[in-house]
């Protein structure tokens, strides 16, 4: 360990290496290149590696030789509000990214679960989509670019082109919700807005199947909105289940759409002022960085009740957050490895993907982020791995054992 540490220093200097508290060396590179340098010896040496933002979603357990942390990765390069671009490293912090972008009145229109310190590269390779995904896309339609360093050190600028050598994938959409096991994000090219006139939320309290009934109505009404999410008492911290709806944009048409929203029976309606509207999506945002175990299931909005059901039954009571318009639904809490392997096989045979967005590594490494892929699936994923991680240095648990 003494001679990787000192490897580390003759590449990056004493400054830009630390020791943890278990003894391990981390790696703080401040460049694209330094973190090429890195994982190019590692690919070399053997060395395992793990790779961590700011340390704040995902579980830092993972066995390695070093991590290789991008905190050093903390520069916002350019901002366009003509062109409604921007260029970030992957080290920034969202709440920094937020504030920068809110100064000249542009937005990244990207709400993922976690706390405000998590980092942009965090947030696009782990693809954690939060309820402004129904109306605003999910992160990876944010992505208009990226640097990748790969597992063996090279230097990839995909810009949103098709990498030939990979069956024709694009890489900048492949990095999104990747997990890291494809290479190391260094810089984002991302995709902005203008900051909105208005952000407006109205909520409504009750029985999940009447709030569940009432989002159908609305849906199928045509309400334009940018998020209608269902939260359980525990997440919302009431004693019943929330309905909210978030609408960004002008005056009048948010007073418009939120004049329809008496088109579901039986549910009243609250708009909350800016405040407790922030705190509302502030608090389930945050919530969900405090539980051990969180999964994001694919479902359809016609089967969130189902699924919901499901989850409770298989799982037992944790925070759950539900797309009512786009689909999706996410569940944190205490769980063991036995049980999300039972519920990943049951939803498999209605065709529900569940991706295990944070465990510990001894729950990974048994049930996988992703689990088992479906058939062809895991021969594309393993070249892919292959092109980028020869030598699998990058400790990322993609697919575990959950067949075992």
């Amino acid at each position: 360990m003494t001679d990787l540490t000192a490897r580390l220093k003759t590449l990056l200097g004493d400054s830009a290496v630390e020791r943890t508290l278990n003894g391990l060396p981390r790696a703080v590179p401040t460049s694209t290149d330094c973190v090429a340098a890195v994982l190019g010896t590692a690919h070399e040496e053997g060395w395992r590696v793990r790779v961590e933002g700011s340390g704040s979603w995902l579980c830092g357990d993972a066995p390695c030789d070093l991590i290789l942390s991008t905190r050093g990765l903390d520069r916002i390069t350019a901002m366009s509000g003509e062109d409604l671009v921007g260029t970030a490293e992957a080290g920034v912090e969202l709440q920094a990214l937020r504030r920068r972008l809110a100064d000249r009145r542009l937005w990244l229109a990207v709400d993922p679960p976690g706390r405000p310190e998590r980092t942009i590269g965090s947030v696009v390779v782990t693809g954690t989509s939060g309820p402004l995904r129904a109306g605003l896309g999910p992160v990876k339609d944010h992505l208009l670019g990226c640097t990748i360093v790969t597992g063996d050190g090279r230097i990839v600028r995909p810009g949103g082109k098709v990498v030939k050598n990979v069956a024709g994938y694009d890489l900048t959409k492949l990095m999104a919700g990747g997990f890291g096991a494809f290479g190391v994000v260094t810089d984002l090219h991302l995709r902005l807005r203008a900051m909105p006139e208005r952000d407006a939320t109205c909520i409504a309290k009750g029985a999940r199947d009447a709030l569940t009934y009432a989002a159908r109505e609305l849906i199928e009404n045509g309400l334009d909105v940018q998020a209608i999410e269902l939260f359980s008492p525990s997440l919302a911290g009431e004693s019943d289940w929330v309905l909210a709806v978030r609408a960004v944009g002008s005056q009048d048409g948010i007073a418009s759409e939120f004049g329809r929203l008496d088109v579901a029976p039986n549910v009243h309606w609250v708009e909350l002022g800016r405040e407790k509207a922030a705190a509302l999506w502030v608090v389930t945002e945050r919530a969900f960085a405090g539980q051990h175990t969180c999964v994001r299931l694919g479902v359809f909005p016609d089967g969130v009740d189902e699924t919901i059901d499901l989850v409770l039954d298989r799982l037992g009571d944790g925070l759950i957050s539900a797309s009512m318009a786009a689909g999706g639904l996410r569940w944190s809490g205490d769980t063991t490895a036995e049980r999300l392997r039972e519920v990943r096989r049951t939803l498999a045979a209605r065709e529900i993907p569940m991706t295990v967005e944070r465990a510990a590594w001894s729950m990974l490494e048994r049930v996988g982020h992703f689990g088992a892929y479906r058939e062809g699936v895991a021969t594309v994923v393993t070249r892919l791995r292959s092109a980028f991680d020869p030598k699998g240095r990058l400790q990322v648990a993609l697919d575990g054992c959950d067949d075992a």
